[in-house]
């Protein structure tokens, strides 16, 4: 079992204001592309306490979703929201998010943590050993981050986004393509990094992992939100058919 709770110290290190930035809220979110409307007025707000999945088919706008909820670009129309304002710069220093494919630096291993440590002005020898031993990927310190496995490459991702000790955690697919020992590790640092403190909002097609890891389920299904409701209630009794349709593995019209 991997050890990668964060704690209070940690957020401190990492730079994390005292205010809180709760409650995130998507307001009329809507977002076009080539004359198509990919997003379409979507109405949400997140608290701090449930570990969120985002579900849907192909195509309903999970990962765009993420994207607009971090910064990344802009809407075309409507606005997120942190505890009310708009998104600015330090709002972008409390959250961060990790890729369906590793984005790492064409450096070792410890230095990817220290890059983002010396952000903070926290890197220390004895920091990136500490979190890098968090993700069970000490005995790789020295070595080109680029000649890890793939789910080694996924849990150095997620834990150099743990050493920002962000506030939300946007996780988009981490998991696709891994081996089940890769996917069991990333999810125990996942509920650990959760139960430290830290909003997940996680975009998954893995049925079988939304049901491990859900507290509530956000749906989609052609840009909109569908369903956004405790996980017991959707896996039990779903209220949409599209969502009826997705968790009986029938295609979703």
């Amino acid at each position: 079992m991997l050890d990668t709770s964060i704690t209070e110290m940690d957020r401190g290190a990492a730079g994390a204001a005292a205010s809180p930035i709760w409650p995130v809220e998507a307001r009329g979110l809507t977002f076009e592309a080539g004359g198509k409307r990919l997003i379409d007025g979507i109405d949400l707000k997140f608290g701090l306490g449930p570990l969120t999945v985002v579900m849907g088919p192909n195509g309903a706008g999970k990962s765009l979703l993420l994207r607009l909820l971090h910064g990344m670009i802009a809407p075309t129309a409507g606005e997120v929201l942190w505890a009310g304002q708009p998104i600015n710069d330090d709002v972008r220093k409390r959250q961060a998010m990790v890729f369906q494919r590793p984005v790492l630096l064409r450096r070792s291993v410890a230095d990817n943590i220290g890059f983002v440590l010396g952000l903070r002005g926290v890197d220390t020898i004895a920091r990136r050993l500490e979190i890098l031993d968090r993700a069970g990927l000490a005995q790789h310190a020295p070595q080109p981050a680029r000649l890890l496995s793939g789910g080694e490459q996924q849990r150095l991702s997620l834990a150099r986004a743990m050493a920002l000790g962000p506030e939300m955690l946007f996780l988009d697919e981490p998991t696709v393509s891994l081996d089940p020992a890769s996917v069991a590790a990333i999810e125990d640092m996942v509920k650990s990094v959760h139960a430290g403190g830290t909003k997940i909002l996680f975009v998954t097609h893995d049925i079988g992992q939304a049901r491990r890891l859900a507290n509530e389920v956000v749906f989609m299904h052609r840009g909109r939100v569908v369903e956004h409701t405790p996980s017991f209630r959707f896996f039990d009794n779903p209220e949409s058919h599209p969502a009826r349709d997705y968790l009986a593995g029938r295609i979703v019209r």
